[in-house]
């Protein structure tokens, strides 16, 4: 292996440790989380983080840019093309859950930085999932499919927030479980 190899592999680990650290931050405390904050929880000096990001807008972008990239790999890899409508709609949530802190910060900021990205890569391939299981009358018609998107995106930012009452897949079947019951197509009367 060369050096420079190692090193990529480094400063990629670097700037990673501070993305994660700066959704925690950001999660945690809001728009007041400074730069400084994101340093400290990363364990890193404040030099370093302005040398991976000069800014927080840089910090902002960045943090976006790897979490859609993440998102679309995993629901890329999800094949949800391939499984029915419940099946694919847990896989969405598990892929969307398992980015933690960074998938709340990027869902709350959806008219910022990588907006169009997120769109393409994240919302569309939800929302596909939504709209066939409605072409096959196992999810209500009589709201829009992107209120349904949204509500999906919401209640998953909700139960990541919230104290954890066991791990990820206990969060993914409470997702999954609250969404669900509420899109299904019902009988009535």
């Amino acid at each position: 292996m060369s050096l420079s190899g190692s090193g990529s592999s480094l400063r990629e680990r670097v700037a990673g440790a501070i993305l994660d650290s700066a959704a925690t931050v950001l999660v945690a405390q809001g728009e007041q989380a400074s730069m400084a904050d994101v340093a400290a929880t990363a364990g890193v000096a404040r030099a370093t983080v302005y040398r991976y990001f000069p800014n927080r807008e840089s910090l902002l972008e960045g943090l976006a840019r790897a979490t859609i990239d993440e998102a679309g790999g995993a629901l890329e890899s999800a094949r949800l093309l391939e499984v029915d409508v419940d099946d694919a709609l847990a896989r969405s949530i598990r892929a969307l859950a398992g980015l933690g802190d960074r998938f709340v910060v990027v869902a709350r900021q959806r008219g910022g930085a990588g907006s169009e990205e997120f769109e393409r890569r994240v919302a569309a391939p939800v929302q596909a999932v939504l709209e066939r299981g409605r072409g096959e009358g196992r999810i209500r018609a009589d709201v829009p499919v992107t209120w349904l998107l949204e509500t999906l995106f919401a209640v998953t930012v909700s139960i990541l927030r919230a104290p954890p009452l066991g791990g990820l897949e206990d969060r993914v079947a409470a997702i999954n479980s609250l969404f669900l019951e509420g899109v299904r197509t019902r009988k009535f009367g």
